[in-house]
């Protein structure tokens, strides 16, 4: 009985953690933060638990890209998707060739940084607001350079990916892109790209697991068309003290959970 009763408990966080993920990566990304700690809560495998997020949360992503594709700027268009498939597809190859006790070892790091990143997020994101409301004369930057920067930031979406969204719009950022939604919109296109090679790598290698997957990415779909839809009127500022603590918790967690 008791058995019987955490597990469905487990599984109801799995849902809520799910919608709340969609939400926020929508919104400001760290989504990770909430859904992957609740997919390890089921027991499952720590690369495992990574790839089945990945691929649960990715529907999501693609709700949210429909949602803000008016936004899009279409001259920087071939550089994210050549860079946002390069990255995910190398990034989610060395996951899978990652071991157990290794990426075990990574992950407290990767979400503390990832936690950090956000915390300082907030001047940066007023300052792009503020070139936003004074816009220059649009032009389109040095694509070369960009791709180098996004690089990176594509391998670890397709490697883990939480906190990356925010990397990505301030690369665009430094590069001239200053209007926030044509960063919003890049940075959600940038992020479903880059995991849907993931996605499609964890697939084909047999990463994912079916049944919690597919739980969690009714749910996920859901967060995403709505975080979308009201991503223009939230405060940011309060998700994004959300964001942090939430990150900094899990990263205390799994510090204290290292083996």
């Amino acid at each position: 009985m008791h058995l019987a009763l955490s597990t469905q408990w487990q599984f109801a966080w799995l849902v809520t953690a799910s919608f709340i993920a969609g939400v926020m990566n929508a919104m400001a990304g760290g989504g990770s933060f909430v859904s992957f700690p609740a997919m390890m809560a089921m027991g499952i495998l720590p690369i495992a638990a990574n790839a089945t997020n990945t691929v649960a949360l990715w529907p999501g992503q693609l709700t949210s890209v429909a949602k803000l594709r008016n936004d899009l700027r279409r001259d920087l268009l071939p550089t994210i998707i050549v860079t946002s498939i390069l990255g995910g597809v190398s990034g989610a190859i060395v996951l899978l060739r990652t071991k157990q006790i290794t990426f075990l070892h990574v992950l407290p790091w990767m979400l503390l940084s990832a936690s950090l990143l956000f915390g300082i997020s907030g001047p940066i994101s007023t300052w792009l607001r503020s070139r936003s409301l004074h816009p220059q004369k649009q032009k389109t930057p040095a694509l070369l350079p960009l791709f180098c920067i996004l690089l990176p930031v594509c391998f670890y979406i397709g490697y883990f990916g939480a906190g990356a969204g925010f990397l990505i719009m301030s690369a665009l950022a430094l590069f001239g892109v200053e209007e926030m939604h044509q960063l919003n919109s890049l940075k959600v296109l940038a992020a479903c790209l880059s995991n849907l090679c993931a996605v499609l790598t964890f697939i084909v290698s047999g990463a994912v697991l079916w049944h919690y997957c597919l739980i969690s990415m009714v749910f996920a779909a859901a967060g995403g068309y709505i975080g979308a839809h009201y991503a223009r009127r939230m405060n940011s500022n309060i998700l994004r003290i959300i964001v942090v603590v939430t990150g900094c918790v899990m990263a205390g967690y799994f510090f204290w959970r290292q083996p």
